[in-house]
């Protein structure tokens, strides 16, 4: 441990997604996956907005590489696109896919950046998703197949994977609210959903098992819930928003059972699951991803569905853009959870950023982000505050590095600490990218 507060070897890292910035979606042989079709489907992304250009990274990707090392960046945490590499998502592979992600780990590491990729970051290929998607069973097999294929080539130079990015909100928005693709809306879709995310996170696991020589992790969003009142509603409300959002991936993944509430939430829409099949979800990992970005303070709300819970919004607070609460306690609490209650895990911040209102164009003093500078200083001090407390965090990813594609809306949000011109496609750091520099160069000493 440095005298910052962080460990000498701590990761400083960005993070991006395949579909949000890659563009060229459909080059070199790869196939659809649900969000081409669900960008092209009028009304579903604000604006019309699609990944068709997006920061045109498939072509940049160099140059992007080129920023981070500028930076001063030790790790850079990518997705893979399953559809680039298998167009029909099992078969044949298509070795120019395949060959992107070779050429992009090559030039990670020739600019000594550590490679973290994430096989599954939203975008199923298509023709998965006209077999059934996530609903069909047969999709753990299908997963397992596609992540051997890419362990085969890149572990060794990969040396951190991820399985799955959020599978609550592949699920939640995917097959429960429909707002995400592929758009569905369905009580009974959204559990068996949820279970088959995990059969293939445990069934990708085994495969790394078997071909892979180094580590391999699940990302997970936590967002704590803390009750609006103490009545006893409110404390019900939140034990339930919190089992559905929080508990049900890792209480499945690191302990093998679904929290009791999720039986209560979904009632005759929850499936009979058999013992050992959840007990089947729960496969060793060598390290836990965690995706923070706010809290919820949660009350009792008859007509929310299915929870019966609903936020409350906090006055004489900082909101994002996205009118997500700047809570930067919450970040200490969550890791102190996952420690409390699933033991000393490994652990690694995967995503952590905001998004607030930035120009279109970049003005020539540059970009001006005081509220993002003062979000990732105060959210960095309370992740010191937690290893400080005995958590075992290794590694920090800022989402996001650049401005991108933000799902279903589109270009209106901006998370990045690079500015992205996405006329001109020209690059800009932002000022919140020099002081993350700055910190990475006193590895936290200057927070």
């Amino acid at each position: 441990m440095s005298d910052s507060g962080f460990p000498q070897n701590f990761l400083w890292g960005a993070a991006t997604a395949a579909y949000q910035i890659e563009g060229s979606p459909l080059a070199d042989g790869a196939g659809p996956s649900i969000w081409h079709r669900f960008a092209h489907t009028p009304g579903r992304i604000r604006n019309g907005d699609t990944g068709d250009i997006a920061c045109d990274h498939y072509r940049r990707f160099r140059e992007d590489i080129a920023l981070l090392r500028e930076l001063g960046l030790k790790a850079y945490r990518f997705s893979l696109s399953w559809s680039r590499i298998f167009p029909e998502g099992v078969g044949a592979a298509n070795s120019k896919g395949l060959d992107f992600y070779e050429r992009l780990v090559d030039e990670l590491l020739a600019q000594g950046i550590e490679p973290m990729a994430t096989l599954y970051h939203w975008d199923l290929p298509a023709a998965l998703d006209d077999r059934g998607g996530w609903l069909n069973p047969d999709i753990a097999r299908w997963f397992a197949d596609y992540s051997s294929a890419v362990f085969r080539r890149l572990d060794g130079r990969v040396k951190l994977w991820v399985t799955l990015n959020e599978p609550w909100v592949v699920s939640d928005g995917g097959y429960l609210h429909g707002t995400l693709a592929p758009g569905h809306r369905s009580h009974f879709e959204a559990p068996r959903a949820s279970h088959n995310l995990m059969r293939a996170h445990a069934a990708s696991v085994a495969a790394y098992r078997a071909e892979g020589q180094h580590q391999i992790g699940l990302v997970v969003n936590l967002e704590p819930k803390y009750p609006a009142t103490a009545s006893a509603e409110d404390v019900a409300a939140t034990a339930r928003a919190e089992a559905h959002m929080n508990r049900q991936y890792l209480d499945a993944a690191l302990l093998g059972k679904y929290p009791e509430e999720l039986m209560e939430i979904y009632g005759e829409a929850w499936p009979a699951w058999k013992p050992a099949e959840v007990a089947a979800l729960r496969v060793p990992i060598d390290f836990l991803g965690v995706n923070y970005y706010s809290r919820s303070v949660t009350r009792a709300d008859a007509s929310s569905w299915p929870l019966r819970a609903s936020a409350v919004r906090q006055p004489h607070a900082t909101h994002t853009e996205l009118s997500w609460e700047v809570f930067p306690q919450g970040l200490q609490d969550a890791l102190l959870w996952v420690k409390q209650r699933y033991g000393d895990l490994p652990l690694y911040v995967t995503e952590n950023g905001a998004a607030f209102y930035d120009p279109p164009s970049a003005p020539a003093e540059g970009v001006q982000d005081p509220l993002r500078v003062a979000y990732l200083r105060e959210h960095l001090r309370a992740i010191r505050g937690a290893i400080a407390k005995g958590c075992d965090v290794r590694g920090y990813f800022v989402w996001s590095l650049l401005d991108n594609l933000e799902w279903a809306l589109g270009y209106a949000m901006r998370f990045g600490i690079v500015h992205v011109d996405f006329e001109s496609q020209r690059r800009t750091p932002k000022a919140s990218a020099r002081f993350y520099s700055g910190v990475i160069a006193t590895n936290g000493g200057s927070l």
